[in-house]
This record gives structure tokens, C-alpha cells and sequence, in this order.
């Protein structure tokens, strides 16, 4: 054990990590994108997995629900196993009307009402955005691809009920294209550390129309952002 969250080994994992807050979406990546794939990590049902793609060795780790659990396996990862790249795969909700079910959105950057980023910087706001260099080789193998993307600003809360609709109203005024529980922290973790890192989310939750995704359909629909991060992140 080489931290009490993950119980791999020093080398287990690639440079290059790929993450999703739903193990059973890091598990779907791992069985259907990784070759020679072995199951690196099992703590607390955090599964993580490190195998191939395009023969580039590669990682997929968990990451759970909220900032407070994604910055735990964020931090580790950079100070325990040398992680470089993070992309984190994951879900996202939406109130902007042009925007539907199964988009695909790429946070530059993310509002937060968490503290998370006060407490470690001082009391002080922080911009956290994605790094500059990893966001454009999404932008520019999106294009490759033919994947449509949006990009844009994300509001990472620590709240998933109880907003009232004059809230929506504000994210809506703001351009706010995605709403999470986790990028936010990322990315000021990220930017502490000097790492690479960036969101790819499909939107699973349109608020403003009341619409949702399945859980399987959460689990098992987002080949093509699942394609993005894996093609960015070997770059």
C-alpha cells in the first residue's frame, strides 16, 4: 500500500491517466479501449487500470463524487505515482438551450461555490482553468475526428439538489455551459503541481427541460468523448 486510498505499486501507473468519478465507466474503458489491461487499484471500489492504446501505456483511475474525493485521488496520483496529464471523462448538467442530451462539452475553466480553492489559496479567488496546450490538442483532434465539441466555462458545485430557478438564471446569463462536482478542484490542483489537465464532459442532465440520461446510458453512451480524452492524452 502506498497510500490508504490507492493500493498500487510505484510503477503501476502510467504517466498518463485518464479519469471518471463512476468505477463502472473507468471499468467500461478499461475492458473496451486498453489492451493487455490489468486492474491496478481496487481500495474502496476506486478502480483504476493500466493497459494500451495505440501502444501508448496509459491509465484509468476513479475518482468519485465531489471535489473533496477527486482532489484525494488527483493529489496522490501526482505526488505518489508521478502523474503528468490528467483528462478527466465525465458527466456533466446544463441549463444553456442550444446545448442537448449527449454533447459534448470541454471546460476552459470553472466557477465553484466549494471552498476548496479558498482554502488553499489563501483565502484568495482563483481562476481555475485547464491548461492551455492539453485544451488546444482537444480542440484540434475534436476537429480531426469530426466530434463536435463545445468549450466554455463550467460551474463545479458541492451541491447536486436544492438550487432554486433564479440560480439557473444566473449560470444561463453567464454562459455557464456545464455544471459538475469535481473540475473545479482539479484544476487548481493541477495548477499547484505543474500537471496537465482537462475536463471532457457529456451533458447527462439538461436542468431548464427536465430531461436525463439513463444510468446505463450515463455508463455506456460516451464512446466518443471516451475516444477524445484517450487520443489527446497520448499526444
Amino acid at each position: 500500500m502506498v497510500t490508504p486510498h490507492i493500493n498500487s505499486k510505484k510503477n503501476d501507473f502510467s504517466e498518463l491517466v485518464i479519469m471518471s468519478g463512476d468505477p463502472l465507466r473507468v471499468k467500461y474503458i478499461a475492458k473496451n479501449f486498453l489492451e493487455n489491461c490489468i486492474k491496478i487499484n481496487s481500495v474502496r471500489f476506486m478502480l483504476g487500470y493500466t493497459g494500451y492504446y495505440k501502444d501508448v501505456l496509459i491509465s484509468i483511475m476513479s475518482h468519485g463524487m465531489g471535489i473533496p474525493s477527486a482532489a484525494i485521488y488527483v493529489e496522490e496520483l501526482i505526488k505518489f505515482y508521478n502523474v503528468k496529464k490528467i483528462i478527466r471523462v465525465g458527466t456533466c448538467g446544463t441549463v444553456q438551450e442550444k446545448i442537448n442530451l449527449k454533447d459534448i462539452i470541454v471546460a476552459m475553466g470553472a466557477c465553484t461555490d466549494s471552498s476548496f480553492n479558498r482554502i488553499r489559496f489563501k483565502n484568495y479567488d482563483f481562476s481555475a482553468i485547464s491548461d492551455f496546450d492539453i485544451l488546444c490538442q482537444v480542440i484540434h483532434i475534436a476537429k480531426n475526428m469530426n466530434i463536435n465539441i463545445r468549450v466554455g466555462n463550467f460551474f463545479t458545485t458541492d451541491k447536486f439538489y436544492n438550487f432554486d430557478n433564479s440560480f439557473y438564471d444566473l449560470l444561463k446569463k453567464y454562459k455557464i455551459l456545464g455544471i459538475d462536482m469535481e473540475t473545479a478542484g482539479i484544476y487548481s490542483i493541477a495548477a499547484e503541481y505543474n500537471i496537465q489537465a482537462v475536463s471532457i464532459c457529456s451533458v447527462s442532465d439538461h436542468i431548464l427541460f427536465n430531461k436525463k440520461l439513463s444510468i446505463k446510458e450515463r455508463e455506456h453512451t460516451f464512446d466518443n468523448v471516451i475516444t477524445l480524452a484517450l487520443n489527446t492524452i497520448i499526444k
